[in-house]
């Protein structure tokens, strides 16, 4: 997936992250998941030393402007994408396509014949929808947010 000029990406595990990278990291998903959509729940889950993330930054300043999270079961040939998260200044930019086509593209590299599995917003069902994911569950609340389950096969193009 091709990235901005101004822009640097990096696949990385938290293991490999700087001490600054987990920082930041942690932090855009603070001040998006917890402070802006108001919603009190527990990020650090257990699954990020595990996971594959992909952080986005501004190359002029550096900053931290989105990420996205892969969680990968190999032997069950699943994948789950998530804590998809855009820094304020950089939304309406065609980043979280980006992402999520990263995480797609990553994914697909893993598990060729796989599924993809997420917890989507359900204002953002749509934009699921436009990159293969079906719908497979009702609406439910999820930390005081309406969410549906989605899913998509690898190799099911965009």
């Amino acid at each position: 997936m091709e990235f901005e000029t101004s822009q640097s990406a990096k696949w990385c595990r938290l293991q490999q992250m700087s001490p600054i990278d987990v920082h930041d990291l942690l932090k855009l998903r603070q001040d998006v998941f917890v402070i802006e959509q108001n919603s009190l729940y527990q990020d650090i889950d257990g699954k990020d030393p595990e996971a594959l993330h992909l952080l986005v930054r501004d190359a002029a300043s550096g900053s931290l402007v989105g990420t996205v999270r892969v969680t990968e079961d190999v032997s069950a040939e699943k994948a789950r994408i998530g804590r998809v998260v855009i820094a304020p200044r950089a939304r309406g930019t065609g980043l979280g396509r980006k992402l999520m086509l990263a995480g797609i593209e990553k994914v697909e590299q893993i598990l060729p014949s796989g599924t993809i599995d997420l917890s989507a917003q359900a204002h953002l069902e749509g934009f699921y929808r436009s990159l293969g994911f079906e719908t497979v569950s009702d609406e439910y609340l999820e930390d005081g947010i309406a969410h549906v389950d989605m899913t998509r096969r690898c190799g099911a193009g965009n």
